[in-house]
């Protein structure tokens, strides 16, 4: 599995890179199946904070992605990374439902 982080309007410094990289990687422990996982954090001037943009790449299915908007870009990659993990759950639910949830 890969994990890339993008920064927009910033530099992506080593410590944010590997905090960025630890978070993503724990969202295999919800589902097997992802391929990669895409971390983006930009700088908000107008808003004055950072935005955060999580997006993990699941064989046959559609991409889940996770946006979060904070002060800190710590808190940001956090609360985004949080949001992907919640789908990977719920759809990790339906899949062991099946039909029988019908």
């Amino acid at each position: 599995m890969r994990i890339d982080v993008i920064g927009k309007h910033l530099d992506v410094s080593e410590a944010i890179k590997t905090f960025a990289e630890q978070k993503a990687g724990k969202l295999t422990k919800y589902l097997d199946l992802i391929q990669q996982i895409i971390v983006r954090v930009e700088a908000d001037p107008h808003k004055k904070g950072f935005h955060c943009e999580v997006v993990a790449d699941v064989e046959k299915h559609e991409d889940f992605v996770g946006h979060a908007h904070h002060e800190d870009l710590y808190a940001a990659i956090d609360e985004a990374v949080a949001k992907v993990g919640r789908q990977l759950t719920d759809f990790k639910e339906k899949l062991k439902m099946g039909k029988r949830g019908a």
